[in-house]
This record gives structure tokens, sequence and C-alpha cells, in this order.
């Protein structure tokens, strides 16, 4: 009987100086066009040599060689087939085949025309299809096909081509490529009036991912370290920066937060952009980013959110540099009534200017909510003063007539921002919740607690008074 092989018998060696020359000797062959399929049959020979040995050096010279000659004779047809039989060879080795994908990735700029560039597209996303070891390339080759489609003006099928991919899950992929992959995905949603999926794409980018942590070692937080010690990639040419991605980022959820007309949330984006470092270098950009941050925190209902960030807004010391904006959060914080037609008279001219809040087809919807906030502003302040007052009397502060005050007052009560009530045949209303029975006894039963607590503690006063001056209490 013949003996078993051992095994753990080592794997032969290639000369890889003998490689290279063999390779040399084939490509010079394939220069010859009769002679081609020759050298390409030589070259799979040294492949299988190196496979067998599990040379990842040798086996991807091999696999390389024989792209080359294809890429040089220009067969498209023939340098997909053979990266798919190449791929699918027994006991092939995963570098080999990501080496094949790249290097395939870098030929696709120089095909003749856009068909055979979709089609060798579609060659390498078969070919990666269920190998995580090349889904980084796949995401990629996906994100250009999505973009030619794009280009096509066929926005729904790139959107739908590049939203199958779950970036988010990939382990070696670089923070920045990822982010910018993800705010592509959302960019194409909102083009094609997908708000729904655009705000659960936007869900996987969180806000602090554009933060570094102060004295952060290098790959600490910050998204530079894999799943268990995986090596991340470096980010794909012309992937922007952090920061840029943070602009990108708040540019988009600002163009969602318009469609939801939600004011408040359009405010935070702008104030995010507001703190970033290259808006903050240039007056005009902060000039401009401040602005908007003003208007939209007024146009934004009143509830303790939008008071806090207008008190916040208002602190800047930068707004001394736009007086007309100062003067009109000061308008809004203060408990003073506003008229309408002094309000509208004094900010046509920032109104106008103001063409990307105020301009386009919504610019009149936003423009009669700055009317709709000055009322409610006024609602506001005269609930403040008055406990009663007639309905002739607050249309006449509110310079509108009595059905349009009770409206916005109703709309006010029903929004749960005001409590009152409406006496319509007495045409009285009333501010406030009005106390019950046991509410009334309770609070008088307060009161006369207090009292009785601050007439003991007078009477000890005077009793330590009398005490320390021997004045007898009574004595005349």
């Amino acid at each position: 009987m013949g003996a078993k092989p051992d095994a753990d018998e080592e794997k032969p060696v290639l000369n890889q100086e003998e490689v290279d020359r063999e390779l040399a000797g084939y490509r010079e062959l394939a220069a010859q066009p009769a002679r081609r399929q020759e050298a390409i049959d030589g070259i799979l020979a040294v492949e299988k040599k190196g496979r067998v040995a599990e040379d990842v050096v040798a086996t991807r010279k091999a696999c390389s060689a024989v792209l080359e000659v294809l890429y040089e004779a220009r067969d498209w047809k023939g340098l997909g087939e053979y990266v798919v039989l190449l791929s699918k060879r027994r006991g092939q080795l995963k570098q080999a085949v990501q080496a094949m994908v790249r290097q395939c990735m870098g030929y696709l700029p120089s095909t003749p025309d856009q068909d055979t560039q979709i089609e060798l597209i579609k060659t390498l996303q078969t070919l990666t299809e269920g190998k995580i070891y090349v889904e980084i390339e796949r995401a990629r080759l996906t994100r250009q096909l999505a973009r030619m489609r794009e280009a096509e003006g066929k926005v729904q099928e790139a959107a739908e081509i590049l939203q199958e991919v779950a970036v988010e899950t990939f382990g070696a992929m670089a923070k920045t490529e990822k982010i910018a992959y993800i705010l592509e995905q959302v960019r194409l949603c909102l083009d094609r009036k997908d708000f729904v999926r655009a705000q659960i794409l936007s869900k996987k980018v969180s806000p602090r991912a554009f933060t570094v942590p102060e004295g952060a070692k290098k790959g600490e937080n910050t998204g530079e370290i894999g799943i268990e010690g995986t090596a991340i990639e470096e980010p794909e040419e012309g992937t922007p920066s952090l920061e840029a991605l943070k602009l990108l980022y708040y540019s988009l959820m600002i163009r969602f937060y318009l469609h939801e007309s939600n004011y408040l949330e359009v405010c935070r984006c702008y104030r995010a952009v507001y703190d970033t470092p290259s808006s903050q270098e240039d007056p005009a950009k902060w000039q401009d980013v401040l602005k908007k941050i003003c208007w939209y925190v007024v146009l934004a209902p009143t509830d303790s959110d939008q008071v806090t960030l207008l008190k916040l807004t208002e602190a800047d010391r930068k707004l001394e540099d736009l007086p007309a904006y100062e003067a009109l959060l000061k308008k809004f914080s203060q408990k003073e009534v506003l008229w309408w037609k002094h309000i509208d008279s004094e900010y046509a001219a920032e109104v106008a200017a103001q063409a990307d809040v105020f301009g386009g087809e919504d610019g009149a919807k936003r423009q009669a909510d700055f009317k709709l906030r000055v009322i409610e502003h006024n609602l506001q302040v005269i609930a403040g003063y008055y406990s009663r007052i007639t309905l002739p009397r607050l249309a006449q502060m509110l310079d509108l007539t009595a059905d349009e005050a009770e409206k916005h007052l109703s709309d006010l009560v029903v929004g749960g921002s005001l409590v009152a009530k409406i006496d319509r045949p007495a045409g009285v209303i009333r501010f406030g919740r009005r106390k019950g029975p046991g509410e009334a006894l309770d609070s008088w039963s307060g009161n006369i607690g207090r009292l009785l607590v601050l007439v003991e503690k007078t009477c000890q006063q005077i009793q330590k008074e009398s005490m320390v001056h021997r004045v007898p209490i009574g004595a005349v």
C-alpha cells in the first residue's frame, strides 16, 4: 500500500523571479494577436501553480497579467468572462479576487461607451455578491451605477439601486466614506420626494459623528478602528472631509424639515452650520446663516424649546453687527403687543432680501406664518396682562376683525399653548383656568397659613427688641 500524504506537508514555494520572467514572456507573446490565446493559457498555468501553492503574490500577479493582456487588446467581453472565470476557480485566494475587482474598476473610465461600462459594472456586481471581503468594492460599483442612472435623468431608478446597500454594517469602510454614502442615499430619496425613507436613512447618521472629542487619540472614538481590530481602508478618492459632510448633512435635513414645516428643527440645523469653523471664519457666511436662524426661531410656534432657543440666539454678541435682527428678537422676547402694520413695513426690505426663507413655492406660506406668529405673540402678551377682556377690544388690540381674533384665539386654546374661555353671548373672554371650590379653598387656607406664620415671627421680633431695650410691651 502506498504511503498516505502528510496533511501538514508544506506547500511548494514558487520562485518569484522565475514567475516574473514567465509572465513577462507571455506578455510579449500576447502582443501578437494570433498568439494571444496561447499567452493567456500560459498565464493561466502560472496562476494555477500559484493557487495550488497558496502563493498570494504569484497568484495575484498572474491574474493581473491576464486582465492586462485583455485590457490592452480592448477585449471588454473577454475581460468580463475571464475575471468571472478566475474568481470561480477552485480554491481561489480572496486577495487575488479583491485585486482583480479593483483592477477592473480602474479600467471602467476607459470603456468605449456607456453600455460597455454598465455591462462590466454588472459583471463585477455579480462577482462580488455575497462576498464580505469585497463588499466595499461592490458598494462603490453600485454608487457609480446609480450616478450614471441619475445623469440619465432616472432619479427613481438611481435611488432604488443605491438604497439596497447598507454601508453602516461595513466594518472596514472609513467613517467619512460611510457618511458620504448614506447622505447620497438621503439626497436621492429627497429628490424623488420619498420623505419617509429619507428620514429613516438620515437616522443612520448621528450628529455626534461629526465631532471629535478633545484629547482623543488617533482612532479613538473617531471611527478609525474597525470591528475587532479590522483594518480601516482609505476612503475613496474625492470623499469630502468631515466638516464638508457635516454641512451636507444639515443642508439635507433642512430640506426635509422645510417640507415638514418644522421651523424649530430648521433653526437647530442652521445653528449647527453656524457653529462650524468654516462659517465662523467668513463674515459673509455667518451673517447670512445668523439671519436665517433669527427668522426661523421667530417662525417657530411658541413653546418651551422655542423660548430657550430665542434667548440663546438673542445672547449672541455677533447680533450687534445686525441691529435689525437684534431688534426683531427683542420684540418677540418682550411682553409688549406688536402692531403688524409696523412690523410689516419695518421688515419688508429684509423679507424681500431673504429669498431662501420667504421665496420659492412656500415663500407665501412662510410670510403668512410670520404674521401668524405676531398674532400669537400678541395673544400671549394680552393673556398675561388681562384676566377678562371683551372680544371687540381684543380684536382692536390685535388689529383684526372679531371673527379673525376669535379664530386665532381658538387655535391657540386647542393647541394647548393658551388657556381661555369665550362667552360668546356676552362677548367676553376669560384667560386662565377658573379654580374649583376645593382648589380655591386650598389656596385660601395656604394664604391664611402663611399670614399666621408671618404674624408669629413679627411677635417674636417685637418681644426680642423689648427684652434687649428693657421696654415693657404696652408701656406708653
